[in-house]
C-alpha cells in the first residue's frame, strides 16, 4: 500500500519544495521588516484641568482641553484652592487623537491606559489598598464643528499600586510616587475620528469616596492603537493565505477520504490544524474598516486562542504518534494530560501585570522543553531501529536511511518552529523596537508578526501536503529483477497515518537477511 508523500518523493523534488518554502519564510519577515511599520503607537496625554462652574447641571456638557470652544482651565490645584474651586467642579479633559491629526477606522483598536501623578503628604498619604473611584465619560464626532455624542459613560474604581521610595519626612513633601499604570478603557473598533474623555474624581468624605489617595496632581493617559499601514500590510497578508491553505487542506482531506480505511488520529488532528488555520486566515477584519463592529477584537482574541491552543496540541500528538514505544496510541484520550493544559491556557493571554508576563512565559519555555524531550525519544527510537538495514541490500538501506533522515528533518523543523512561537510570544509582550540597517530602518516587531504569521501558515501547508497518501510506493520504479531480489526483505518506516495496519505499527521495521 503506498505510503505519504514524504516517503515516497524525490529527494530531487523535496529540496526544491524546501527551498521554495524557505524563500516565502524570508519574504514574509522581510514584508514585516522593511515594509510594514512598526504594529502599534502610543501617544501620551495630559489631562487638562477644566472647571465646571454650573452645579447641578440637566444636560451633558463637554469640556473641551483646546480649540474654539476650549473650557475654562486651571494649572495647578493650588490656583484651584486660591479661587475656592472645589475638587468637585474640576474635569480633566483629554482629546483623543492630538492637535491637527485623525483617527482611523484602521487603527482597528483603541487601548488606554491610566497614571497618576501624586504627591507625597505628611498629612494626607496613600492609605493601604486605596481605591479610585472615576467618573467618565467618552465622546466622539466625526467633524470639528458638529456636538459631541456621548458613546458610554461609567463609574469605575480603581485599586492605587504606588511606592514612594524615600523617607516619608517633611523635607520630601511634594515628591512623587512611584505609581503602577492602571487598565483604563479599550474601544474594540476605531469608527471616528474625534474622541473626547471627560474624568472626575468625585470626592465624598461621608462616604469615604476618594479619600486616603494621596494628593492627586495631574492624570496622564496613554492611548495605543494598531498603526494603519500595518493594518494593510497584514490585511493583505491574510488575503492571500487564505486560499493557499484552504485549497491544500481540501486537497488532503479528498486524498485521506479515497483510501479504503477511516482516517486515524495523526490524520483527523492534521485536518484540525488547517481548519484553525483557516479560521485564523480569513480576513474578517476588511469589514471592520467599514463597519463599527465593537465585537471584533474579541472575535480575534477566540481565534488565536484556538489557534495556539489547536497547534501546540498537534506539536505534542505530533510527536506522540512517532514515539514507536508499546504504548497503544491513535486515541485522543493518551494525550489529555498534556493537551488539557494546553486548551485552558491558550485562552488566557491577555495579562496587565509584569508577574503574569513572566508566569506565562515560564509556562511557555517549559512547553518547549517538554517537546524537546518527545523530539529525543522519537530520534532514540528511530535510531534503535537502524539495526535491521546492514541486513537489506544496499539499494534498500540507502532508501531507508534516506527515509530517517526525512523524519528526523522533519522533526527539527517542527522543533524550530516550535522556539520561533515561544520567542515571538516573549517578544510581542515588551517593548517594541527597531534597528537600523545602512538607510533602511528594520522594524523587528512587524517583522516578528509578519514572519511568524507566514512561518506557522508555511508550516501547516507543508504538514498537509506530506503527509497527504501518496499515489505511488517506493519499488513501484524499480525493475522486476530488483524487486524479486529484495522479496525476501519486509520492512516498513512509516507513521500510522499511511498504513492500514493502525497504530501498533507505527514505524514498525522488521528485516529479513537479504538473499544476495
Amino acid at each position: 500500500m503506498a505510503g505519504a508523500i514524504i516517503e515516497n518523493m524525490s529527494t530531487k523534488k523535496l529540496v526544491i519544495m524546501g527551498v521554495t518554502l524557505l524563500l516565502f519564510q524570508a519574504f514574509a519577515f522581510m514584508v514585516g521588516g522593511l515594509i510594514a511599520p512598526s504594529p502599534t503607537t502610543a501617544v501620551h496625554y495630559l489631562a487638562t484641568k477644566c472647571v465646571d462652574t454650573v452645579k447641578h447641571r440637566q444636560e451633558t456638557k463637554w469640556f473641551m482641553p483646546w480649540g474654539p470652544d476650549q473650557c475654562d482651565k486651571i494649572r495647578t490645584f493650588d490656583e484651584a484652592m486660591a479661587k475656592k474651586i472645589e475638587a468637585n467642579n474640576i474635569v480633566f479633559a483629554v482629546h483623543i487623537p492630538l492637535s491637527n491629526k485623525e483617527m482611523s477606522a484602521w487603527f482597528q483598536f483603541m487601548l488606554v491606559i491610566l497614571q497618576f501623578d501624586i504627591a507625597f503628604k505628611m498629612y494626607n498619604q496613600i492609605e493601604d489598598g486605596a481605591l479610585v473611584t472615576i467618573d467618565v465619560g467618552l465622546a466622539y464626532r466625526d467633524d470639528t464643528v458638529s456636538e459631541w455624542t456621548e458613546m458610554a459613560h461609567s463609574y469605575e474604581q480603581r485599586k492605587l499600586s504606588c511606592n514612594f521610595t524615600t523617607t516619608k519626612t517633611f523635607e520630601n513633601e511634594g515628591r512623587y510616587y512611584e505609581c503602577d499604570l492602571l487598565p483604563f478603557m479599550e474601544v474594540g473598533s476605531v469608527a471616528h475620528k474625534y474622541y473626547l474623555l471627560n474624568i472626575r474624581l468625585p470626592v465624598n468624605e461621608r462616604k469615604k469616596v476618594n479619600v486616603g489617595i494621596g494628593e492627586i496632581k495631574d492624570i496622564r493617559l496613554v492611548s495605543i492603537h494598531q498603526n494603519g499601514g500595518f493594518t494593510k500590510v497584514w490585511f493583505a497578508m491574510k488575503t492571500f493565505l487564505t486560499p493557499s491553505i484552504l485549497i491544500i487542506m481540501i486537497w488532503y482531506w479528498r486524498r485521506i477520504t479515497l483510501m479504503s480505511r477511516p482516517p486515524v488520529l495523526l490524520e483527523k488532528v492534521i485536518l484540525a490544524l488547517g481548519i484553525s488555520m483557516t479560521f485564523i486566515n480569513i480576513p474578517v477584519e476588511w469589514f471592520s474598516v467599514g463597519f463599527n463592529w465593537t465585537w471584533m477584537l474579541l472575535f480575534g482574541d477566540i481565534r488565536q486562542g484556538i489557534f495556539y491552543s489547536m497547534l501546540l496540541s498537534f506539536w505534542i500528538i505530533f510527536c506522540g504518534e512517532h514515539l514507536m514505544d508499546q504504548t497503544e496510541r491513535n486515541r485522543f484520550s493518551v494525550y489529555w494530560k498534556q493537551v488539557g493544559p494546553i486548551v485552558f491556557g491558550s485562552f488566557f493571554r491577555h495579562f496587565y501585570s509584569m508577574a503574569f508576563i513572566i508566569v506565562a512565559g515560564i509556562c511557555a519555555c517549559l512547553y518547549f522543553l517538554f517537546l524537546c524531550f518527545m523530539v529525543f525519544q522519537v530520534f532514540r527510537n528511530i535510531s534503535g531501529k537502524r539495526t535491521s538495514l546492514p541486513a537489506m541490500s544496499r539499494a534498500r538501506r540507502l532508501h531507508y536511511e534516506g527515509l530517517i533522515f526525512r523524519f528526523k528533518f522533519l522533526m527539527l523543523v517542527t522543533l524550530a518552529c516550535a522556539a520561533m512561537t515561544v520567542i515571538f510570544f516573549i517578544i510581542s509582550q515588551v517593548n517594541e523596537g527597531h534597528w537600523h540597517w545602512g538607510e533602511h530602518t528594520v522594524e523587528v516587531n512587524s517583522a516578528f508578526f509578519t514572519g511568524i504569521y507566514g512561518m506557522w501558515n508555511l508550516y501547516v501547508f507543508a504538514i498537509m501536503f506530506l503527509y497527504a497518501p501518496s499515489h505511488k510506493r517506493y519499488g513501484d520504479e524499480q525493475s522486476s529483477g530488483d524487486a524479486g531480489a529484495n522479496s525476501g526483505e519486509d520492512i516498513q518506516l512509516t507513521t500510522t497515518i499511511t498504513h492500514v495496519d493502525g497504530p501498533t505499527e507505527i514505524y514498525k521495521m522488521t528485516g529479513k537477511e537479504a538473499q544476495e
